[in-house]
């Protein structure tokens, strides 16, 4: 049986990946009086008298979101929220196995930018935390800014930071392994979505000296290009990117340090490893295929290889983080109402780094079963507040 037909197979036999069971007895009367009427009134009326009480008597301390309006699911583009389901079933599942927060998704019928934004507004308050997933750049980065402005529970889209706290996790170890600063780097990102964006300005908020050439599917971003639409003129506006590199990506790879590829499958050759400086770093991150299978990268000379895959080594993928994030964001939430920030991602992606003790080229991240990680990411966020 192919792992495709065991996939669905597991869907079908189990009805989804996800329940929900039931935290208190209710064999009795008195159980049903005191979980709800007529008992359930007296934790209604101290929560409307004193609205912080809600963290204390319901759900919504460990409680959150997965929304998505199936507009960029895994690999698989624009499927519409019935099909991105399963997908938010396991976000839901890994939310609870590593991080112990209760989470439920939500697939929204509708690509408006502001009809999303005043549904999950409408939604919020019965959740500690929202996790906007698989939306479509460049409609995600309006989405989640404004919500994080407009609501006081905690608001992060996964594509973007999740993926990015991993990227900077993986190389604050393999730019140690190869003896090179991260600020001295050149880096090249092939892909200008919603995780490239993310990687580019996170990799600026720790490493700010580094340098950035960025391609979409027409070449190099640069400010010689008349096509780029708002988000991608920001990358020269706000200094991220290379602005006067023009180009292929031949072009943008020679003499790179690093190549991160958030873009699609067999973009990357040997040619373009033989182009790169020695000790060359490459993240192939496109899933289901990678920019470049690791044989054909190694054979090419490439040091370091990862992939988003889990049958090879060094898997870059955001479920080893969003677990520890939220839970530790949830555990502030009664007392402080702290929004996700590039500090808090630092923060994380360094704790995650520092949870491989002797990091390998074929070991620069965390085992995705690595108990520690969630606890480190938790403490990181306790000690940043």
């Amino acid at each position: 049986m192919t792992n495709d037909k065991k996939a669905v197979k597991l869907h079908e036999e189990n009805g989804g990946k996800i329940a929900v069971q039931g935290k208190v007895s209710l064999e009795s009367r008195e159980d049903l009086a005191l979980a709800y009427t007529p008992g359930v009134a007296a934790a209604c009326r101290e929560i409307a008298d004193n609205p912080s009480r809600v963290y204390d008597l319901t759900t919504k301390a460990n409680m959150v979101a997965v929304v998505t309006d199936g507009s960029a699911v895994l690999g698989l583009g624009d499927i519409g929220p019935l099909a991105a389901l399963p997908v938010m079933e396991g976000k839901a599942a890994i939310f609870k196995r590593f991080g112990g927060v209760d989470a439920f998704p939500i697939c929204l019928d509708t690509q408006d930018t502001e009809e999303i934004i005043a549904t999950i507004k409408a939604i919020s308050p019965g959740f500690g935390g929202i996790n906007l997933e698989d939306i479509a750049a460049p409609r995600c980065f309006e989405i989640e800014q404004r919500l994080q402005k407009e609501l006081d529970i905690p608001v992060m889209h996964d594509d973007q930071h999740g993926t990015a706290i991993v990227v900077l996790a993986g190389l604050i170890n393999a730019t140690k392994l190869a003896d090179k600063d991260l600020n001295a780097c050149y880096i090249v990102v092939n892909g200008v979505g919603s995780a490239g964006v993310a990687i580019m300005k996170l990799i600026k908020a720790y490493a700010p000296d580094a340098s950035i050439t960025a391609l979409d599917s027409k070449g190099i971003i640069c400010d010689q290009r008349t096509d780029l639409n708002s988000s991608k003129k920001e990358l020269i506006d706000e200094n991220l990117v290379i602005a006067h590199k023009n180009g292929d990506l031949m072009t943008a790879v020679k003499d790179a340090d690093i190549f991160l590829g958030v873009s699609k499958g067999n973009v990357l050759n040997a040619e373009h490893i033989a182009q790169m400086n020695d000790k060359s770093i490459v993240f192939a991150m496109a899933n289901p295929d990678p920019e470049i299978l690791p044989d054909v990268a190694e054979k090419a000379g490439v040091y370091i290889m990862a992939t988003g895959r889990s049958d090879f080594a060094n898997q870059i993928n955001n479920s080893l983080v969003f677990p520890g994030l939220f839970a530790g964001m949830l555990k502030i939430q009664k007392t402080k109402k702290l929004q996700f920030s590039q500090e808090i991602y630092i923060a994380a992606a360094k704790s995650v780094a520092k949870c491989v003790q002797n990091p390998t080229r074929e070991q620069i991240i965390p085992d995705p079963f690595d108990e520690n990680v969630p606890q480190a990411i938790i403490s990181a966020i306790m000690k940043h507040v």
